[in-house]
């Protein structure tokens, strides 16, 4: 049985000997800054004077992530890899211990947040066996504050990349405030083994810890020609846009007094008032950027404070940051002081001076913003009901990108609040979603607005063929993306209130008209027949319906699951095909918007043969 699996003496008894070795004769205790000089040696320097380098591995390990403690903790389904590490983790245990008595660490001491109620304080152990590790807690070290007197929990994180790749793994003893780190150098586990910590202590405490960055917007009401401050959470996976969405001006007119601050870009902790505490000073990033789609993250990305990793650099200096040949997920810290944009000849910063979001007290309106990535049927923004968005903070839904799970990458994937760190119940951290969301709904009556938006696109076709036990989906027509210019005038839109939406095939409100923009270009029935429409819409609401019934198993409200079941109606009673309709042999040719040039070009769709699975 599972529970024979945890062995909870032996983590017990891990904790009480790894205490003593935390001032052993092995770590040596640095101040931030003096890791500085190591750090560079090992680093590759670029024309704009920042620094880069290279990992092993360029992703988290997901995969290999398990945690170790009692019941209520534990992850709720295992995978067989897992479910070897955790029988396997007593001799691991012993394994680090013997690390620390005999590897060389180095132990920095940084803050979480910056506020009066909850500061974490995060110590970080670094083998530096290898003297490139240096830059792993040098880099972290830049995404937190110098440590302060105010009230902790204390945290602590080992890391041993020297390890062997056969034992690559990360284990987590939340109840102990201990995480782990094995044979992986990306900095991406350091940062969210403290900050998976924190959203479970700030979830002990009575707060929510969100996977959504904040920022504040103050616009130009469409009605009375006002300026207005909303506050805007929002949701993602990584890399589906949540930094690039928290750090975005949407084309606000800056010579009317509107304006975007950016707050945080990752986690923050959601308070009963509407307000959010910050975890982080700067962003750990990713690099794809094109300076005249997301201008403030290119100049910081080009400061000589950006600390590179994974991104192009060439023979002569020069980093190219669309390249991704070598490794789709380049990353880098940048300084959030270091966001800015230009304001004629001028470069402005646009980060706020507090990482924290003021309640709505102090706030005209709040918005909650679910991104998603979906490529065929999915529409580019919906309007959500107060319980519509709370079954969107249920079902997660979006698709597994290079940073998550790199094997995925495309994969439809549904998770808790886009949020794959939670420990323990995710039924628990839904509860608490619903309960805080209807609160502020009825507290601050016409203030909370929320919606979903689809970074991704529309039109794609994928093929699934079957190759023993082995299933591969092949590509047959590419998505037209949702152009960033487009995405950036319906969230502006939707903040002055000049959108019109209407109802949507998905049983929510749908997005049919935005100033300066033609949706019906972005029409799924430009880009499918009535069949596959259905077919798609199908294959979402059994998703959905599959994936409330695992996490209803985890003890979901009721009123949370009858919602769900209301939504469900969406699709017609009777039984539909399994298989996407058979269509005649047939060429057509439309119309397609090109993602390159945003332009039009003619394309060309090829036959589909029955059998495809989408």
């Amino acid at each position: 049985m599972i529970k024979d699996l945890y062995d909870l003496p032996t983590y017990e008894r891990f904790c009480e000997n790894l205490r003593g070795l935390l001032e052993g004769r092995s770590v040596i205790h640095f101040k931030h800054n003096a890791l500085k000089g190591t750090t560079f040696k090992t680093g590759t320097k670029t024309v704009f004077g920042s620094y880069g380098w290279r990992s092993s591995v360029s992703s988290r390990v997901a995969p290999r992530t398990v945690y170790l403690g009692s019941e209520h903790i534990r992850l709720p389904k295992l995978s067989s890899l897992q479910k070897g590490l955790i029988e396997k983790a007593p001799e691991e245990l012993h394994n680090v211990l013997h690390a620390m008595r005999t590897l060389p660490f180095i132990h920095i001491r940084r803050q979480m947040g910056e506020n009066d109620e909850f500061n974490p304080i995060c110590n970080l152990y670094m083998s530096v066996a290898d003297h490139k590790n240096y830059r792993l807690a040098y880099m972290w070290g830049h995404t937190m504050a110098k440590p302060s007197k105010r009230p902790g929990p204390e945290f602590t994180m080992i890391d041993i990349p020297e390890e062997h790749m056969i034992r690559q793994q990360v284990l987590v003893l939340p109840e102990h405030n201990i995480n782990i780190a094995l044979g992986t150098d990306y900095m991406g586990e350091i940062k969210k083994g403290f900050l998976r910590q924190a959203m479970w202590c700030a979830d002990n405490l009575g707060m929510l810890g969100l996977h959504a960055g904040t920022k504040l917007v103050t616009v130009r009401d469409a009605k009375d020609d006002t300026l207005k401050k909303y506050g805007v959470f929002l949701f993602g996976l990584s890399a589906t846009g949540k930094t690039t969405w928290s750090c975005h001006q949407l084309g606000l007119d800056h010579r009317r007094g509107e304006t975007t601050e950016v707050i945080q870009d990752d986690i923050v902790f959601l308070k009963r008032d509407g307000s959010a505490l910050g975890s982080e000073q700067n962003f750990f990033v990713k690099t794809d950027v094109d300076k005249a789609l997301q201008e403030a993250m290119y100049y910081a990305l080009i400061d000589k404070t950006a600390l590179l990793e994974n991104v192009m650099i060439d023979a002569r200096g020069n980093p190219d940051f669309l390249d991704e040949r070598l490794n789709a997920n380049g990353r880098a810290v940048i300084r959030r002081d270091r966001l800015k944009v230009r304001r004629g000849r001028r470069l402005v910063g646009i980060g706020a001076k507090c990482i924290d979001l003021p309640s709505l007290d102090d706030l005209d309106g709040v918005i909650f913003a679910f991104v998603t990535r979906r490529n065929t049927i999915m529409p580019f923004a919906q309007e959500l009901t107060p319980e519509q968005a709370v079954l969107a903070y249920l079902w997660g839904e979006s698709s597994h990108s290079f940073a998550s799970q790199p094997a995925k990458a495309g994969e439809s994937v549904r998770i808790v609040g886009t949020d794959p760190f939670i420990i323990g119940s995710r039924a628990r951290k839904v509860n608490r979603f619903h309960e805080i969301i209807m609160d502020l709904v009825e507290t601050y009556p016409g203030k909370v607005k929320f919606y979903q938006y689809n970074t991704g696109g529309v039109g794609e076709i994928l093929k699934e063929e079957i190759d023993g036990d082995i299933k591969r989906k092949t590509q047959v027509r590419k998505v037209t993306r949702v152009p960033i210019n487009l995405m950036a005038e319906i969230q502006r839109g939707d903040l002055r209130g000049t959108n019109r939406y209407e109802k949507g095939r998905l049983g929510t409100q749908e997005i049919v008209s935005c100033v300066g923009q033609n949706l019906d270009d972005y029409d799924p029935k430009r880009f499918y027949s009535q069949e596959e429409i259905a077919f798609y819409l199908r294959d979402i609401v059994e998703g959905r319906k599959k994936f409330t019934e695992e996490i209803s198993d985890e003890g979901l409200k009721a009123e949370i699951i009858r919602e769900a079941e209301k939504s469900f109606a969406i699709i017609p009673s009777e039984k539909g095909a399994e298989e996407p309709p058979r269509e005649k042999e047939r060429e057509k040719t439309e119309m397609v918007p090109a993602w390159d040039s945003f332009s039009w070009e003619p394309k060309t769709r090829p036959p589909r043969p029955g059998g495809w699975r989408f």
